[in-house]
């Protein structure tokens, strides 16, 4: 059997663009890993981030309002579009 140059080609290009073996994927983002790392880059210490809720009673169409459990600290972090989160410390 004679193999075309086409498929030649396309065996190399599978290849080449196959993801590596043993690849992993990156973690799902969800809001706690989201939150931790906005408070983080904002000067907040979060040393593991242990669980998020939504506060829906603050929050608004535009401005969501968490709770955020690290397991240094509680944080209620207020976002909003386009703007920094407003962090409060909770006790």
């Amino acid at each position: 059997m004679r193999k075309t140059p086409g498929s030649l080609l396309l065996a190399i290009a599978a290849v080449l663009f196959s993801p590596p073996v043993g690849a992993q994927q990156a973690p799902a983002e969800t809001p706690q890993t989201m939150l931790s790392a906005q408070i983080r880059t904002q000067g907040y210490a979060c040393d593991k981030a242990l669980g998020a809720t939504r506060d829906r009673k603050r929050s608004q169409p535009d401005r969501a309002v968490w709770v955020l459990k690290c397991s240094n600290a509680t944080y209620r972090v207020t976002r909003a579009p386009d703007m920094a989160a407003r962090v409060e410390v909770l006790p």
